[in-house]
């Protein structure tokens, strides 16, 4: 999989375990467990002359603890300044507005994995906007685009990027079969819709969620003033 991740230019991949999540919940998922796997596959592909750079990291299925798990140093990324989070396919809870809304009073930014395999994404897109303007970041599947994971989500990333609403554009990898690295040919597809500066979403703004600085989210979405929960977030947060 690395190998073919290297072939496509990708330098950096950032191990995004599945944290607290159903699936994971008879593994041991700790930092240290995760640092030293990491470290070992770091080794091999140094031997093996491929000029990729490992991280950690986690996907956090969301739970109505966040703030509570903030301090886990693999529940956020290297500096404790971004969360990647997942939700159920099939529903949002309420309580993601204010735990989304405590995360970042904390000073821990949310990106929110993959919405547009959400089945209330898919039915009203307009969350996306409102989770932006609450001050998340949207990271949207390369395969998502480009079809590999369903119809409903390939129009859902469709729609998301081209208004402006992606931030990041991630591998999502998970096997060298269907899930394999394919995020050279999603860039390809989305230059081919017009001027959209791709690297912004594949190099500038992975490194910044790495690094640990801010990501500047410019985008435009009309909505009432005050009118929701969202909106209140972004008055106090000073977004624009």
């Amino acid at each position: 999989m690395l190998r073919h991740a290297a072939d496509q230019g990708i330098t950096d991949v950032v191990n995004t375990v599945h944290y607290q999540h159903p699936k994971v919940e008879t593994e041991e998922i700790s930092s240290n467990r995760i640092q030293s796997e990491v470290q070992q596959l770091q080794q091999e592909l140094d031997k093996n002359d491929i000029q990729i750079k490992l991280h950690c990291g986690a996907e956090v299925f969301f739970l109505p603890n966040l703030i509570r798990i903030k301090d886990d140093p693999l529940s956020t990324f290297n500096h404790g300044k971004y969360m990647l989070i997942e939700f159920q396919v099939h529903q949002l809870p309420d309580s993601q507005k204010q735990q989304l809304f405590d995360l970042k009073m904390a000073g821990v930014t949310p990106i929110i994995a993959h919405p547009e395999r959400y089945k209330p994404i898919q039915d009203d897109i307009n969350i996306v906007a409102e989770w932006l303007a609450a001050g998340c970041i949207i990271q949207v599947d390369a395969g998502s685009p480009l079809g590999y994971l369903g119809s409903n989500s390939q129009v859902a990333s469709e729609k998301i990027i081209k208004n402006g609403w992606c931030q990041i554009l991630g591998s999502d990898s998970h096997d060298n079969k269907r899930r394999n690295f394919c995020l050279l040919e999603a860039v390809e597809l989305i230059k081919s819709w017009g001027e959209y500066d791709v690297d912004v979403l594949v190099q500038k703004n992975p490194k910044s969620v790495i690094d640990g600085t801010p990501i500047s989210v410019d985008f435009e979405y009309e909505q009432e003033q005050n009118s929701n929960f969202f909106s209140r977030i972004k008055d106090r947060i000073g977004l624009s």
